[in-house]
Formats: C-alpha cells, sequence, structure tokens
C-alpha cells in the first residue's frame, strides 16, 4: 500500500498512516455529529502502529461518553482548529482518523465487509442509509461488551 498523509487546514499537523484501515465506521452520535459540524462522521480506524504524526503537536480535548462512561480525546490542531483524529479509552488500540484530514479522503473503501453504522437512533432526519451494511441504532456493543442487535437493509433506508 502506497503510504497516505493528511493534516489540518493550516498544514500546521501533519500525519502519516502505513496501512490499510482495520474498519470504516460512520458514526450519527451527537458527539460525532458536532465535532464534525455534520449529519455524521467517516471515521476509519488505524491501528496505533500504522499512524505516525510528521509534524506540529496537536492540542487534545477530553470528553467523556455518554454512551460508553469512557474517555474519547479528541486530537486537532491548536492554530486552526482542524480536527486530525480520535482516541478512545474504551478501544485504546485504536485511533479513528477524520476522513476529511486525508490529503485524498477517497484513498480506501467503504464496503459491507468493512463499515458498519452506528447511533441511527441520533441520525439526522432524511439521512439516507446505504443496503448491504452492519447498522446499530447505538454501539456495537453495550457497557459491559455485549453485542448489540444489528439490522442489514436490503435497500437504501431514508430514516
Amino acid at each position: 500500500m502506497k503510504h497516505q498523509e493528511g493534516g489540518c487546514l493550516c498544514g500546521e499537523c501533519r500525519y502519516l498512516v502505513t496501512a490499510p484501515p482495520l474498519r470504516v465506521t460512520t458514526c450519527h452520535c451527537r458527539f460525532c455529529q458536532r465535532s464534525t459540524g455534520s449529519a455524521y462522521m467517516v471515521e476509519p480506524i488505524f491501528t496505533h502502529n500504522s499512524f505516525n504524526l510528521t509534524a506540529g503537536q496537536p492540542k487534545i480535548w477530553e470528553h467523556l461518553s455518554a454512551g460508553s462512561g469512557k474517555h474519547v480525546w479528541l486530537h486537532f490542531c491548536p492554530d486552526c482548529g482542524g480536527r486530525l483524529y480520535l482516541g478512545f479509552e474504551r478501544f485504546d488500540q485504536v485511533i479513528g482518523v477524520f476522513t476529511g484530514s486525508f490529503d485524498d479522503p477517497d484513498w480506501f473503501e467503504i464496503a459491507p465487509e468493512n463499515s458498519k453504522q452506528i447511533f441511527l437512533s441520533t441520525a439526522r432526519h432524511g439521512t439516507i442509509i446505504p443496503p448491504h451494511i452492519e447498522t446499530y441504532a447505538e454501539h456495537v456493543t453495550d457497557r459491559a461488551g455485549n453485542p448489540q442487535p444489528v439490522t442489514v437493509f436490503d435497500a437504501a433506508r431514508r430514516i
């Protein structure tokens, strides 16, 4: 795989990924809506070993998730505020990158085999959910780690 680069709006903070994402999560929770300023976040998930900061030092904002009761750390540029990636207390072996921060946000595939959509219970009215992708009303697991019910639509579904 060709290495992929990304960074903030002003270019002060830069990063490099050296592997394809483990999976891609599209999250419709209110935290992701507010942190992106959009209806949802498209979040490729990477191991720490495949993600490297190459320039700058992001500022970190800590958030206590209402859903999991665990901390989420939002890394962003201290100069322009551009969002870069998230760290998770609950999933400490991975990070989630803000797709729009990649130089080429189309470099990875989003397919039924590698993706899921979560927190459909708070999805913006009118959101179109593609077919054949695992979807969840909330998260994939509850606070105790128990799997939650999954729904897969045969056709595109409007929420």
